[in-house]
């Protein structure tokens, strides 16, 4: 079995690494950290956990010969991959990969991606040290989000580079149309896979010009044709594009072809997410341009933590709202998550669900929890334990596992965000989590039969917060013993007045809602600010806190 660098290489303290320098991935020796040298490891470690590629057969800097306008000289590529097992020579040289800086986002918010046409200049020195070496047979030019993939081709009289959407894994070839349709799927890199997203993202956005949350949109409709297409089984897919069918004359109308029919299932599949109307307004450039960056993937084996990363970088560019909403940080949920521990029998909710960060993040632990009681390893189990595992984790998602959210667009990206973590609907309310059981939105009546209170095992939320979006309505204020005027009476104790107070910061309501929301027994981890722990006058707050819960930790 091919090792990991980590496992090849002698370990050091990461203290012994000196400011501005990294490791590097395929050689484990200190390099300098530059914009440059940080897309060179994200490719050198794209080339092992996507293609194969073992760290063996990758050198940095390979020095080649090559010939520029009549005169010869030596430049060094960013990796050479050769072939498997075989001596570093220029004979044993089969693929090339020549990196760039990543380019800064331009006035939009977005880089405007280029063809191959476009790139020729740039990738004449890829070309340059393909000509070189006759046994070189693929190319990669890439700035970190632009990737221009070239085949080599040999014709009677001179050599021609094919643009192509993508390398073959190690030990496998180019493939034809009619096999690639059932084509190995591969688990995607982390780091790739955001990659993937923002090159999605940008293309639609700074090529189609489109505005940013119609570009969100459009993007998220594939993302559900694509998961749609995985949940087949046993069904020819649709969602696929073969490496050269994007350059095609008439290669984009054909995946145009497939999508759209497989997006109309989708639509009539989630009819609870969409209205029926939708459409993908994708040029056919840009439909074939995404489909063939995302066909390759498998969604459903891909680390959940992954995909929950990838699609929170493009949400939050796009989806912040002007009513409190913080997209807390991803290690703040993970932490979170991990000391209420969530298991499959509980019952758990998040009422201020936003794009579903804490949602995911549970769906992630509780596979975990999952695959130890089977004692399963995600890395070695096979593919009817996964299918069992997923079923499972489908199941948990489907029946206990709840949120809710006043924006009726946050409900609906963290509906997308848990059926792409999970492949399954969740059962997600557009309400007010305040007003609930009241209210007049169209989450409500479900949330009252699934989700009444009192009825959770935990928890986990991270509420919108300020002073400037107080609740002054006094239907729901009526409810609530923090909206009242509390006195003290000594000994850290407050007396209940009985007099509403004529506004409160939504945070102090959300406190007492999720204790409402739980069981007795039942766990909550909720983000406040350090005011409520601190201030002097908010001590009837921690007061109400500690007389109804066990606090076990603030952090």
């Amino acid at each position: 079995m091919t090792q990991t660098p980590a496992e090849t290489q002698p370990q050091d303290d990461e203290s012994t690494i000196q400011e501005g320098m990294l490791l590097d991935y395929i050689t484990g020796k200190p390099k300098k950290e530059n914009p440059k040298e940080l897309v060179r490891q994200r490719i050198a470690r794209a080339l092992f956990h996507e293609y194969g590629i073992s760290p063996d057969d990758i050198k940095p800097d390979y020095s080649i010969a090559t010939e520029v306008d009549g005169k010869t000289r030596r430049k060094r590529v960013s990796l050479a991959v050769f072939h498997p097992g075989a001596e570093h020579s220029d004979e044993n040289l089969g693929r090339v990969v020549v990196c760039q800086a990543e380019p800064k986002n331009g006035k939009k918010g977005a880089f405007k991606m280029r063809d191959h046409t476009q790139a020729e200049k740039d990738l004449q020195e890829l070309k340059n040290f393909m000509t070189a070496v006759p046994s070189c047979q693929w190319g990669l030019w890439t700035n970190g989000l632009e990737f221009f993939f070239l085949q080599r081709e040999e014709a009677r009289f001179e050599t021609r580079f094919k643009p192509i959407g993508d390398w073959p894994p190690s030990g496998e070839t180019e493939g034809t149309k009619d096999l690639v349709s059932d084509a190995r799927l591969r688990k995607a890199d982390p780091d790739m896979l955001r990659v993937a997203f923002r090159r999605c993202h940008n293309f639609i956005h700074g090529n189609e010009g489109m505005p940013k949350d119609a570009a969100f949109w459009q993007f998220l409709y594939l993302i559900f044709a694509k998961m749609h297409d995985e949940r087949g089984r046993g069904v020819e897919r649709r969602f696929w594009a073969s490496p050269t069918e994007q350059f095609d004359e008439d290669g984009p109308e054909a995946i145009r072809a497939r999508i759209t029919p497989l997006f109309d299932e989708v639509k009539r599949e989630y009819s609870s997410i969409f209205r029926g109307n939708e459409e993908i307004t994708l040029s056919d450039r840009a439909l074939a341009f995404m489909v063939s960056e995302l066909a390759k993937y498998d969604f459903g084996r891909t680390d959940v933590d992954a995909k929950g990363a990838a699609y929170q970088e493009i949400v939050g560019a796009n989806l912040r709202g002007d009513r409190g909403q913080y997209f807390t940080p991803r290690g703040a949920i993970k932490l979170m998550v991990a000391m209420l521990d969530p298991q499959p029998e509980d019952r758990i909710i998040d009422p201020s669900c936003g794009t579903g960060g804490f949602l995911v993040s549970t769906i992630s632990h509780i596979l975990e929890s999952l695959r130890a009681r089977r004692e399963q390893d995600a890395e070695t189990e096979s593919t009817g334990e996964f299918l069992s595992v997923l079923d499972e984790l489908g199941s948990f998602v489907k029946d206990r596992l709840f949120g809710a959210d006043f924006d009726q667009f946050l409900v609906r990206a963290s509906q997308m965000n848990v059926v792409m973590a999970s492949n399954t609907l969740a059962n997600l309310f557009h309400m007010n989590s305040l007003e609930f059981p009241n209210g007049s939105l169209d989450g409500v009546g479900p949330a009252g039969s699934k989700a009444r209170l009192g009825t959770m095992d935990m928890v986990l939320t991270n509420p919108p917060f300020g002073s400037d979006i107080p609740i002054t309505d006094r239907n729901i204020l009526k409810h609530f013993e923090l909206a009242r005027i509390w006195k003290p009476i000594g000994g850290g104790a407050f007396r209940d007045t009985g007099r509403e107070q004529g506004s409160v910061s939504p945070e102090i309501l959300f406190i007492e809602r999720c204790v409402q929301w739980l069981k007795p027994g039942g766990r909550m981890g909720i983000v406040l600010p350090d005011g409520i722990l601190g201030n002097p006058g908010d001590a009837y707050i921690r007061a109400w806190i500690l007389r109804h819960c066990y606090v076990l930790a603030s952090v």
